[in-house]
């Protein structure tokens, strides 16, 4: 008698071709990503570039590299497990993404500056107790976020100030975003580096995350 060897299962794909176990670190993306556009935007916040259409490439940047690409990169850590990576990626994401709508509307909605103000201390708030997590993450994405937090601070304090011109605390807000943007650049690159060339040759800091909180079990003691 023939044996059938056909597969029961047909829309099963074959064993030869298995889903890859190891996923690529998505990290470096979205640092950079926010790099990039943070440092764009504060260059403009110092005060230092007077164009008046300055602000099209950082919308442009916000939208796409700071927005979209790093909200991917959060997408990729929770299927990656890490939830910290992930809340930090697609909440600033999701920022870029609001700041590339809300800043061409500000000049035709006229005064809007405490409003503002809320908005960028809200985004200091949750930066404040991200940076409290990433201690247990690595000293370059702790710099970050204490960097990231004081930034948002500065901002919203000369954000609740009116004047044609920025006011003091804004310039200086810009000066803390630059440094906030080369440091996570240097996260970013560090990263990409180190894993490329298979050791560390930029350091950054790695700390051991603690234990997962211990799961209450559902199943009943069994009784003795």
């Amino acid at each position: 008698m023939i044996e059938d060897t056909r597969s029961p299962h047909p829309e099963r794909p074959p064993a030869e071709n298995p889903r890859p176990a190891v996923w690529g670190d998505p990290a470096p993306l979205g640092l950079a990503g926010f790099a990039l556009t943070t440092l764009l935007l504060s260059i403009l916040n110092t005060n230092l570039l007077k164009e008046g259409a300055a602000i099209v490439p950082v919308l442009g940047m916000a939208a796409f590299y700071g927005g979209l690409a790093q909200f991917a990169a959060g997408l990729f850590e929770f299927r990656r497990g890490n939830t910290f990576g992930a809340t930090v990626f697609i909440s600033y994401g999701a920022f870029w993404m609001a700041y590339w709508w809300i800043a061409p509307r500000l000049a035709l909605a006229g005064d809007a500056h405490n409003a503002l103000g809320l908005f960028l201390l809200g985004w200091g708030i949750f930066t404040a107790y991200m940076a409290v997590a990433a201690l247990r993450v690595s000293l370059v994405v702790l710099a970050v976020l204490v960097l990231l937090a004081l930034t948002y601070v500065l901002l919203a304090v000369g954000a609740f100030q009116t004047g044609a011109e920025p006011h003091v605390m804004t310039q200086l807000g810009g000066w803390f975003g630059i440094a906030t943007g080369l440091v996570a650049w240097y996260g970013s690159a560090a990263t990409v580096i180190n894993e490329t060339h298979g050791r560390t040759l930029l350091p950054v800091g790695a700390r051991r995350p603690g234990p997962a909180p211990a799961q209450a079990s559902s199943v009943p003691p069994e009784e003795t």
